[in-house]
């Protein structure tokens, strides 16, 4: 016979994702009603703003975003590895979560992005994106979509900026994974400077496509940076995959959530 016990115990156990449920639910309609009202004011101030300052609230943008994330579902974050090198270089995250879109603009200095073409059509939003300087590509345009990687991130690499770049294109689920792209890796080979990449577990709290985030800690790791500069391009994307990969299953398995 079940005690008084036994059914509270197992209550609690259907109210902890009961809630959970709740605070996902609550900071999705958060996020896009925060990203287009944010939106339309940051379009027109932006308009009068050097590009630092432009940044500078994008990243107010963002840390908003990841404190009612905290606030909201329990989901915070640490930076862990090797200090980021002086100057600025190019950086390739591990992409399998909308949540490095965020943190990435905190965790490292003044940025540009390369991303799809696409995400300049959306109205407002759109706007905003190519004020903060986007590096916007053709995913389908194969060598052209490189050469522009490698043409408009030397202009911002020299103006001071980092770029960054997710090798795999697209949002992975977590344990996956595709050949890396050569842009950002000959883009730092032809202009000197280093590669920096983000390793991370993000993908099990916040999954492609999944509108549950679960509470925890997502541990970002920084890894040491790599010279592509006269070295095979290929043998240095595989160096930097195998290293990306193998960190983030290490992660995984350290917290229990690889499976």
């Amino acid at each position: 016979m079940s005690t008084a016990r036994d059914i509270d115990a197992g209550a609690s156990r259907w109210r902890i994702p009961a809630v959970q449920w709740v605070g996902s639910l609550f900071f999705t309609g958060f996020w896009f009603a925060w990203t287009f009202l944010y939106a339309i004011p940051f379009a027109i101030v932006c308009l009068v703003l050097p590009f630092p300052r432009r940044f500078a609230l994008a990243r107010v943008y963002a840390t908003v975003v990841l404190w009612v994330l905290k606030w909201s579902c329990g989901l915070t974050y640490r930076i862990e590895g090797a200090p980021l090198p002086q100057g600025c270089h190019v950086a390739l995250w591990k992409h399998s979560s909308s949540w490095e879109t965020m943190a990435m603009m905190v965790v490292f200095p003044r940025q540009v992005w390369v991303l799809k073409r696409e995400l300049l059509w959306i109205p407002v939003v759109g706007l905003g994106v190519r004020q903060l300087h986007a590096i916007a590509i053709d995913r389908s345009a194969g060598h052209s979509a490189v050469a522009q990687v490698i043409e408009q991130g030397k202009a911002r690499l020299e103006e001071g900026d980092w770029v960054m770049i997710y090798p795999e294109g697209t949002r992975m689920r977590v344990g996956e994974t595709r050949r890396y792209g050569v842009s950002g890796t000959l883009l730092a080979a032809e202009s000197g400077r280093l590669v920096v990449p983000v390793a991370h577990n993000a993908g099990y709290y916040w999954p492609r496509r999944g509108l549950l985030k679960k509470p925890g800690v997502v541990r970002v790791v920084i890894g040491t940076p790599v010279v592509a500069a006269g070295r095979e391009v290929r043998e240095v994307n595989d160096e930097i995959q195998t290293w990306v990969e193998a960190t983030v299953k290490r992660l995984g398995l350290e917290s229990g959530d690889w499976h």
